[in-house]
């Protein structure tokens, strides 16, 4: 691997890993936090007016939080595949949930940001779901990511039957939401289990070696379930709805429709007949503030251990979530609903009490990660560093996201714009200070010519087809029906649907 800085930098950089590994100054430890599905339905991040997430709001005044971060896909492994390799999904052709990246021969051998940091010196630990498929990049004979691995994870104690009416419209079983366990007691949960191993590596994590602790908290992605404290900090009324736009999709086009067709989550217009919706959101809002609390208790355990000080903290989420914006909930789009996500940096090297507003990516953690520790710089990451930012978070930003769905769907966000520009080359534009709910697509309108062309330029030159194996959807459209015609792997079939 060739350096990406000068020689004397290179020089002093593998200076300090030598002192650090030989115990005369150890590196910085690195706590790396995920939530699955967490929007920025945040205190400090402004998503919903009532959220309560008081111990996210703390971390977030103790470092810089990127209020403008987006994933580079919007489904979990491949924005986790693209965050953990440093690649772009566009590069990889990793679209859809399967397979492993590591079953695609480019990246058998790929080496994931915990690897890299054990290979110089420190020692890793991961519970929950860090990859896709927890804290392993692949089958059981892949490489080990993870030194030492727990085995916690998922939503924990299930009701011994569905909490949401059973019906068409949410038959899939992780459609499911509500108050469960009924006896508030929290120690049941997946999550919880992840918070108290995590607090095990840390309170127990050997003096003389830097760590690298890895802690993915799978809530409140569905099934949603929460007990009932968590319910009762938000009332039982329509005063939890997010706002929307009646018709806001008219606008949109055609082909934004597909890039979602026949996923599990059910539409708005299911959750209202079914009277589910409130319950939906009260569901993801009280498992955000559970969540919230067990990374309370992590960072609780930091400073008991005498680390806070000496420990970079960063904190992501791998999408968002639609609760019913653009008529829809879930993920697989996009709009911001479903591609901001919280990003916070904490710990040495990065300033306290700073929120920057310039777009930032998920790519970017491995990169900014490697510099903050002072390990050795790659040249192979299509991420960059935000330790300016970290130090001035006005500090300019060259580029813009870019989230990537299937091939050929991208979505640019600069400073101020949305763009999104589909394969069949339909284009969505959104000015996102004047309309923050992305209520007015502005694309067709003359005045905007030249806010397209900037934004257009930023395409990935590089967009390859679906990986061998990769789920994803290829979209056709048949002119004798008008319909469109997508396939769909691996179910290896091609269905007509129509609008």
């Amino acid at each position: 691997m060739k350096p990406s800085c000068s020689p004397f930098r290179l020089i002093i950089l593998l200076f300090f890993a030598v002192l650090g590994q030989a115990g005369f100054g150890r590196q910085p430890n690195v706590l790396f936090i995920a939530i699955d599905d967490q929007n920025d339905w945040i205190g400090h991040l402004g998503g919903h007016p009532l959220a309560k997430t008081p111990h996210l709001d703390a971390l977030a005044a103790r470092g810089t939080t990127f209020t403008n971060a987006h994933c580079q896909a919007p489904l979990c492994n491949p924005s986790r595949a693209s965050l953990l390799t440093g690649l772009r999904p566009s590069t990889t052709g990793v679209y859809g949930l399967a397979p492993s990246f590591r079953e695609i021969p480019a990246l058998a051998d790929r080496v994931t940001l915990p690897q890299y940091f054990a290979a110089n010196g420190y020692r890793t630990a991961g519970d929950g779901k860090i990859f896709h498929q927890g804290t392993r990049s692949g089958p059981p004979k892949a490489a080990v990511d993870f030194q030492q691995s727990g085995g916690h994870g998922g939503v924990g104690a299930k009701p011994p039957q569905r909490l949401v009416p059973s019906a068409p419209a949410i038959s899939h079983p992780a459609m499911d939401w509500g108050v469960w366990p009924p006896d508030n007691d929290d120690s049941a949960k997946g999550d919880y289990a992840v918070a108290s191993w995590t607090i095990d590596q840390i309170m127990t994590s050997p003096q003389d070696k830097s760590f690298f602790i890895a802690a993915g908290f799978f809530l409140p992605h569905v099934p949603s379930y929460a007990t009932q404290k968590w319910f009762d900090l938000y009332p039982d009324d329509d005063s939890v709805l997010p706002v929307i736009l009646e018709g806001d999709r008219d606008d949109t086009p055609r082909f934004s429709w597909y890039l979602h067709w026949r996923l599990p989550e059910p539409r708005l217009s299911q959750l209202r007949e079914l009277k589910q919706w409130r319950n939906l959101v009260r569901s993801y809002l009280a498992c955000t503030s559970f969540v919230d609390s067990q990374i309370g208790r992590v960072m609780s355990a930091l400073e008991a251990a005498g680390h806070a000080d000496d420990t970079i903290v960063v904190l992501w989420s791998d999408h968002g979530w639609h609760v019913g914006e653009k008529a829809i909930t879930g993920k697989n789009s996009l709009w911001e609903r479903s591609t901001r996500v919280p990003l916070i940096f904490a710990g040495p090297g990065v300033a306290a009490g700073q929120q920057c507003t310039q777009p930032a990516e998920l790519l970017d953690i491995y990169p900014t990660l490697v510099e903050l520790a002072g390990l050795p710089p790659r040249d192979d990451l299509q991420g960059k560093s935000l330790v300016p930012q970290l130090h001035d978070a006005a500090a300019p930003r060259e580029r813009p996201a870019i989230t990537t769905h299937n091939q050929g769907n991208h979505a640019i966000r600069s400073e101020r714009w949305r763009y999104i520009h589909y394969a069949d080359g339909s284009e969505e534009l959104y000015d996102m200070e004047n309309d923050p709910h992305e209520w007015h697509n502005l694309a067709g309108r003359a005045d905007y010519v030249n806010v397209l062309a900037e934004h257009r330029r930023w395409l990935p030159a590089i967009d390859v087809p679906p990986a061998p194996g990769s789920a994803h959807r290829v979209l056709t459209y048949d002119p004798a029906t008008d319909s469109a015609v997508w396939e769909e792997t691996p179910i290896g079939r091609s269905t007509p649907i129509q609008r």
